[in-house]
């Protein structure tokens, strides 16, 4: 069966996670996030990212990890939802090339000389994100204050960043992670983009694939936005099926009726009014 990047001529496939940080379309929200999110590993801040699944969190600290120069910077990433305190210092410091410790308090110590030895020694900055960070345990949470307690708590020996859904903003403002959120030096709110930047999205992605004119009608766009609510994983989606029918169906140009068809038969399982919600969520300036 031909592709549908064979028929419509494409050198790179569009809609796919695996794009280059440097062509993904880039909204003033994604820009804003992205430059906080600089700003923390440069000034070794403690940040959060805060945004429902599709959202472009994954795709953000990407492109943080891409721009920042592996001369200044070491990025260590983390994703375990069963992560305790040993095993985050261990996951750490096996990234770093040392061995595991048994303790806990060892193991933070052995991070902690680790790390002064790549600040002095190196002049480089340590990264630290530890992903699915609304599955993290209290105890896990609260041990990222005593992560960042150096000498004497005058300064931050990392950067520390916490990517989650909004599960994790609403408790770190419950009273019991009082003194975590305290802590907190950077919030980052990713939401779902509007029709503007939906349609720009688009756009880009086909770009990027490398085919010359336009393949989805304004109206064709506008059934995407409206099935996926602005969010980027469910417009990758709902382009990808809807490019498999076009091809297959000898459209060199979708419209809305086509989409709907694919919406209707294709992707399933998605609620996207449930991605919708209706949480305001504080900024804080840098």
């Amino acid at each position: 069966m031909k592709t549908f990047e064979l028929f419509y001529e494409m050198k790179h496939t569009p809609f796919t996670r695996g794009i280059p940080t440097s062509v993904l379309y880039k909204t003033h929200q994604s820009s804003e996030v992205f430059s906080r999110l600089e700003y923390t590993a440069k000034n070794q801040l403690f940040a959060v990212l805060i945004g429902e699944p599709g959202t472009g969190k994954t795709s953000t600290l990407r492109r943080l990890k891409d721009e920042l120069p592996e001369s200044e910077y070491m990025v260590l990433y983390i994703s375990d939802s069963k992560l305790t305190p040993r095993s985050f210092y261990n996951y750490l410091l096996m990234q770093l090339g040392c061995k595991s410790e048994f303790l806990r308090n060892t193991a933070r110590n052995a991070l902690h000389k680790q790390i002064e030895i790549m600040r002095t020694m190196q002049n480089r900055k340590a990264v630290v994100i530890v992903d699915k960070a609304h599955l993290l345990s209290k105890e896990m949470l609260e041990e990222a204050r005593f992560l960042l307690n150096y000498r004497m708590d005058s300064e931050n020996p990392l950067a520390l960043i916490l990517p989650g859904q909004t599960e994790l903003w609403d408790k770190l403002r419950l009273s019991a992670y009082r003194a975590v959120l305290e802590r907190v030096d950077i919030e980052c709110f990713l939401t779902p983009m509007d029709f503007a930047d939906t349609k720009q999205y688009i756009e880009a992605q086909l770009l990027y694939s490398g085919h010359g004119s336009p393949i989805f009608t304004d109206d064709a766009m506008k059934s995407i936005f409206e099935f996926s609510g602005g969010n980027p994983r469910l417009i990758n989606r709902a382009c990808s099926q809807s490019l498999i029918y076009g091809s297959q169906m000898k459209q060199t140009c979708i419209d809305s009726k086509s989409v709907d068809i694919v919406l209707e038969n294709e992707v399933t399982g998605v609620q996207c009014q449930q991605l919708k919600r209706n949480w305001h969520l504080p900024r804080k300036k840098i």
